[in-house]
C-alpha cells in the first residue's frame, strides 16, 4: 500500500485523469471547490468511507450505533488509509477538526477528504504527514449542525462532471493541487501503469519543448502535448 502510494504521488491529478478519461471513467473528479488546505499537499491511499450530514439533533436523543460506539470511527481505521467524508450538502460546520486529524493521523490515516468543512486549519496543518482537502474552513462547532452516521459503506461524494461521485470502501484516493480523483479499486493498477506510462512521454515532450524542437514536430512525435 505505502509503495502504490508513492507511485501515485509521484504523478499528477492532471495525467491520471486524463487516463481514467481514455479508460472510460471521466466522471471520476470530486468538486474543485474541494481543496488541499496548503498548496503543496498530496493524499494518496484507499478510501475510508465516513457517511455525515445535517442533524439538529442532540447526542442524547440519538438512537445506539453500535459501529460509531466507543470512537469507533477511529478505531477501525487502519494505516494507510484516506478518510473520505460525505457530508450530504451541510455548508455551515466545521465536522471534522484538528483533534479528530490528529486521532485519525494517530490511527494510520494518510488523509483526510471532506466534501465540507473542517475547523482548525492552522492546527491541522501542522500535523505531520497528513494532507487534508475540504471543501472551506469554520468555525463553527457541528454539535446540534452536523453528525457522522455510518463509516465504511458506499459514499457519495459532489462531483465535477457529475453531480455524485460514488466511493466505496478501499477505492483508492489521488488529490493534488488541481483535484481529487477516485480511483476504483478494480481499476486502480491498470489506471497506475498506463499513468506512468504517461509521464514519462510528457517528461519527454517537456524537455524537447524546452530545448527548442518545434511544437508540431515534438506533437508529431510523441502524439501528447
Amino acid at each position: 500500500m505505502a509503495q502504490t502510494a508513492k507511485r501515485l504521488k509521484a504523478l499528477y491529478s492532471a495525467v491520471v485523469y486524463d487516463i481514467m478519461d481514455e479508460m472510460g471513467l471521466p466522471h471520476q473528479c470530486l468538486d474543485l471547490a474541494i481543496a488541499p488546505l496548503d498548496r503543496s499537499m498530496q493524499v494518496a491511499g484507499p478510501a475510508y468511507t465516513v457517511m455525515a450530514g445535517p442533524d439538529m439533533r442532540e447526542r442524547d436523543e440519538m438512537p445506539p450505533n453500535t459501529k460509531l460506539a466507543d470512537f469507533g470511527v477511529f478505531t477501525q481505521m487502519y494505516d494507510g488509509c484516506v478518510v473520505v467524508v460525505g457530508a450530504a450538502g451541510e455548508r455551515q460546520s466545521g465536522i471534522w477538526g484538528e483533534l479528530m486529524s490528529n486521532a485519525s493521523r494517530a490511527r494510520g490515516a494518510t488523509g483526510v477528504v471532506i466534501d465540507g468543512g473542517i475547523r482548525d486549519g492552522r492546527l491541522v496543518r501542522e500535523i505531520d504527514g497528513l494532507g487534508v482537502f475540504a471543501r472551506y474552513t469554520s468555525p463553527i462547532e457541528s454539535l446540534r449542525r452536523s453528525r457522522i452516521h455510518d463509516i465504511e459503506i458506499p459514499i457519495s461524494m459532489t462531483g465535477t462532471t457529475t453531480s455524485q461521485v460514488r466511493v466505496n470502501p478501499g477505492d483508492w484516493i489521488f488529490g493534488d493541487e488541481d483535484g481529487v480523483l477516485v480511483i476504483p479499486k478494480d481499476a486502480l493498477d491498470e489506471v497506475l501503469a498506463k499513468s506512468e506510462e504517461a509521464k514519462d512521454i510528457e517528461d519527454k515532450v517537456r524537455e524537447e519543448v524546452q530545448a527548442g524542437v518545434p511544437v508540431i514536430d515534438v506533437y508529431n512525435k510523441y502524439g501528447r502535448l
